[in-house]
């Protein structure tokens, strides 16, 4: 490697070694790599065209009792609703909820909407996730 980088960085313990397990059963050798890892993962992401067309999930988990947080991921989604192609709620307990929305549209314009949903406050944890429509596949 070229020009190595060190940096520090101050994480809750329990966050730390729950990272740590899931690293090793993923076969990361070390912090580094678990670490270069996901930064290459969302460097990658980074990367689509703008214009290529893609489908994906954005997985959402959150507390419902937070003031007006299902209004607002509502109203993101109806601002958006030409990507989205279906929205699943489900309530996995008595306080937190799992949302699963499916959206299809120009990598930059899905990006856009996971972005906003995802970091709408009150939003525990995000994720998207993308793959191909399928149709230049052979």
């Amino acid at each position: 490697m070229s020009n190595i980088a060190r940096f520090s960085v101050s994480i809750e313990t329990e966050l730390l070694d729950r990272f740590l397990r899931v690293a090793k059963k993923r076969g990361w050798g070390n912090r580094s790599e678990a670490l270069r890892s996901l930064i290459r993962d969302s460097l990658v992401r980074e990367e689509w065209e703008a214009d290529a067309e893609i489908v994906g999930t954005i997985t959402l988990v959150y507390d419902h009792h937070k003031r007006e947080l299902g209004d607002k991921l509502t109203n993101i989604q109806h601002d958006h609703h030409n990507l989205v192609l279906s929205a699943t709620h489900i309530h996995l307990d008595h306080d937190n909820c799992l949302e699963m929305i499916a959206v299809r549209g120009t990598a930059t314009r899905v990006q856009k909407i996971a972005d906003a949903l995802i970091g709408t406050r009150g939003i525990k944890h995000g994720k998207f996730s993308a793959t191909t429509t399928g149709k230049k596949l052979r």
